[in-house]
């Protein structure tokens, strides 16, 4: 009921509008039922003395509305068909830009509807091919429109009209449209044109208050001016103030897309007009035009340039004016767009329009070169130019007194050559100082002298006739000759160096040095046994050890092979 008029009497052609009300009726009443009856059986169930009496009335509360539900069973399956029925219906938007056919069946409807929209009506030989609305939209004007194809309408009353018939009429009474009226002047659709016009004289009523044109089709068969005088006073006894008569062919397509631009034309016309009149009264209302009062008796003539006055004088004594060339002249004359430069220089404001194609004067960040140039730049370029030659002969002078290494002897040579070698050794010795890369020893850990060394190596077992023990007495004997004689000279001193070397090379150890007692010796040699017994195994019987690279099976034989209980095999793959 708040909808749109065309929709409520839509539903009420289709499926009778009591027979709708009358199921909504029935399926509200039934809501309020199982509304009260939810309410009765939660009292009783607050109630309740026991779980199993609380499922009895839950079930007994199911029941009842199960039954009431049952009841409405046809009105349910009613409802159903109704939605059903409108979810199939085409999208008729009431406010938008519409064109509405209509006319006797088998006059040409739906082919014009395919020829103009992006739709796909279908099209038979036969009449009343169309038995719905259908809906199709195309542009025009960058503007979009919808054309809806009507049933066709007999020539008869109200009341005898079937319900295909009635969604025709409903259309027509109540979409604000262009209504498009279609003749079959070839009588080809089965009615004659007196029937026709007979039609358009029935329905005229609905056409109240819209733009209507009378579209004849079906021209590449007969044209109006081909019909006999009687059938041609018929046609134009319906064309009144405002109607207007066009001719077109769906088949040849001759005057279609005439037709469509004169009925959206005259829409559009329609539409201005009526908004235009409406917002014109009610703006006139809000509006009070008010007139200037001449505050003094000084005449304010309006101000016109001298430019125009020039024009309009010599247009009132007949000179012609030569055409002032704007830009776009000059661009064509040279060379066009791409080619052509423009002159900005032209419009600069200077004080003398001779400066405008200088060098000099040029003005950057808004401020003028010319301001911040010295006169007598060329004189203190001058003098900097001197100054500089004087600085570079004092140079010279003061690096005559340097005496250059052709002028040495060779032992001052060699000494040169010395110096710079101990200055290399010099420097890598505080680069490896400063490195990092060498391991670094715990204070903790560090021997605190030679008798606290001594004494560790008593307690694990060494007498003083070891290697070990002789190893360190040459070590700190070597280091006490080395302090003595680092005054000499550098041969000695790297012969000395080797030989200490070659003297103090560590020899290798005999089996069973090193540790406490024999049984120490003999834990230690059987440990190593079964470390590398342990080892070797997997190398040993070809296995993978903890190195080896593991890639998983992500597909195990096991669970993918053999047959299943009741299943096959070939489920697994």
């Amino acid at each position: 009921d708040g909808g749109h008029l065309f929709y409520a009497d839509l539903m009420n052609v289709l499926y009778d509008r009591d027979h709708y009300k009358l199921a909504l009726g029935q399926i509200a009443t039934a809501s309020h039922l199982i509304d009260r009856l939810t309410k009765d059986y939660i009292r009783l169930l607050k109630y309740g003395d026991s779980l199993y009496r609380c499922k009895t009335l839950k079930r007994a509360a199911l029941g009842r509305m199960c039954t009431l539900m049952r009841k409405l069973n046809p009105s349910l399956a009613y409802l159903e068909h109704v939605r059903q029925h409108l979810a199939r219906l085409p999208s008729i938007d009431t406010n938008t830009r519409t064109l509405l056919v209509c006319g006797y069946p088998n006059v040409g409807k739906s082919s014009f509807m395919n020829k103009v929209t992006r739709a796909n009506v279908e099209v038979h030989a036969y009449a009343f091919t169309t038995k719905s609305l259908f809906v199709g939209h195309t542009d025009y004007k960058y503007l979009p429109w919808q054309v809806i194809d009507t049933p066709g309408i007999l020539d008869h009353d109200l009341e005898d009209r079937n319900t295909i018939e009635m969604q025709a009429v409903t259309a027509l009474a109540h979409l604000r449209a262009c209504v498009m009226f279609f003749l079959d002047v070839s009588e080809s659709c089965g009615y004659s044109i007196k029937d026709q016009v007979s039609l358009f004289h029935s329905i005229e009523p609905l056409f109240e208050g819209k733009p209507l044109l009378l579209v004849v089709n079906k021209t590449d068969l007969k044209r109006v001016e081909d019909l006999s005088p009687a059938d041609q006073a018929l046609i134009k006894g319906c064309l009144k103030e405002g109607t207007d008569l066009i001719q077109m062919s769906t088949l040849s397509e001759e005057g279609v897309s005439d037709v469509k631009t004169l009925a959206c034309e005259k829409l559009l016309k329609f539409r201005v007009e009526n908004k235009s009149t409406k917002s014109l009264d009610t703006i006139a209302n809000r509006l009070t035009p008010t007139l200037p009062m001449p505050r003094d008796q000084v005449a304010r003539p309006p101000c016109i340039p001298e430019s125009v006055q020039r024009t309009r004088a010599a247009q009132a004594a007949g000179v012609v004016l030569p055409k002032r060339r704007t830009e776009k002249d000059l661009m064509l004359e040279g060379g066009g767009a791409g080619v052509f430069s423009a002159d900005w220089k032209k419009l600069y404001d200077l004080k003398v329009d001779e400066w405008k194609y200088d060098i000099i004067p040029e003005i950057m960040d808004g401020k003028n070169i010319a301001d911040f140039v010295d006169l007598d730049i060329w004189e203190r370029l001058g003098e900097m130019e001197r100054e500089e030659e004087e600085r570079e002969a004092a140079a010279e002078a003061a690096g005559e007194d340097n005496m250059s290494e052709d002028e040495l002897d060779e032992v001052e040579l060699a000494q040169v050559a010395a110096i710079r070698r101990r200055k290399a050794l010099l420097k890598n010795e505080a680069k490896m100082a400063k490195s990092s890369n060498h391991p670094r020893v715990p204070r903790g850990t560090t021997p605190k002298g030679a008798a606290a060394f001594d004494a560790t190596l008593e307690q694990l077992g060494f007498d003083e006739e070891a290697p070990v023990r002789k190893r360190a007495r040459s070590a700190s004997r070597s280091q006490s000759v080395a302090a003595e004689a680092r005054g000499r000279s550098q041969e000695a001193k790297k012969a000395r160096m080797a030989e200490e070397r070659e003297r103090s090379r560590t020899r290798e150890p005999k089996q069973g040095e090193g540790f406490k007692d024999v049984e120490a010796k003999a834990a230690a040699e059987k440990l190593n046994a079964k470390t590398r017994v342990r080892m070797k195994a997997p190398l040993r019987y070809n296995k993978s050890g903890e190195a080896d690279r593991k890639v998983p099976t992500l597909r195990p034989k096991h669970l993918y092979s053999g047959k299943m209980s009741g299943q096959k095999t070939k489920l697994h793959r």
